[in-house]
This record gives C-alpha cells, structure tokens and sequence, in this order.
C-alpha cells in the first residue's frame, strides 16, 4: 500500500476518534472517559500519521509526549502542540480501567480542545 493511503487512513481513523467522542456528549449520563479515550486516540492516530509520511515507523505507545518529541525531530513547531500532548497522554490508559482518574466536566472540554488544535496542527503540516 502506497504511503499517502496509510497515512491517510491513520487520519480518517483519527477522525473517527474526535467525532465519536464529539457524538457521545449528547448521552446521559455523558461518558467523560470515553469521551476523553477518544480524544487521546485522535490525537495518537494523528501524530502517527505524520510520522508515517515522514518514513517514520511510529512506536507502539500511547505516550503523546514521546510521539511529539519525535516528530518534533523533523519540525521543532511540534513543541507547541507539546502540552496538549501532555494533557491527554494520561487518557490513553487510565480511563479504561474503573477508578484510576477522576474526570470532569472541564476535562473533557480540555480534551476535546487539545484533540482538535493537535489534528489541525498535524493537518496544517501534511
């Protein structure tokens, strides 16, 4: 498969991540950790995707900060997306198990706000 199609799959994967946590705000009672998986998921997805189109194989993580640093290597603008990074890394695992994080409403805006800036930063550089 050529690269542009993987990376664009990675992208529309990633896509998929952001609207379905965007759609479950609309439940009752609103799932803040899945909504918050799904933002950190988004944003993984996305970084891989760019270090995909630059013939990176991405780790098999979910640390957004080591994700960063590394396409940061190619384009030091990428620190300016290192504290929404930052913010969801925590995500990616806690909130699948009970009782690990302590969610808010707050947190899923912030989530959903770093997922967004983090998706439309890497696009702007694809």
């Amino acid at each position: 498969m050529e690269k542009i199609n993987i990376v664009k799959e990675w992208l529309n994967f990633a896509n998929k991540d952001i609207n379905s946590a965007k759609y479950l705000l609309g439940m009752h009672p609103v799932p803040l950790e899945i909504i918050c998986y799904h933002c950190e998921q988004a944003a993984e997805k996305a970084l891989k995707a760019y270090l995909i189109n630059r013939d990176i194989e991405p780790s098999r993580t979910h640390d957004l900060r080591l994700l960063c640093k590394m396409c940061a290597d190619f384009d030091e603008s990428f620190n300016e997306i290192s504290k929404q990074c930052i913010n969801l890394t925590a995500f990616g695992v806690q909130p699948r198990y009970p009782f690990e994080l302590q969610i808010t409403d707050g947190d899923v805006e912030t989530a959903i706000a770093d997922a967004d800036s983090i998706l439309e930063f890497i696009l702007q550089r694809l």
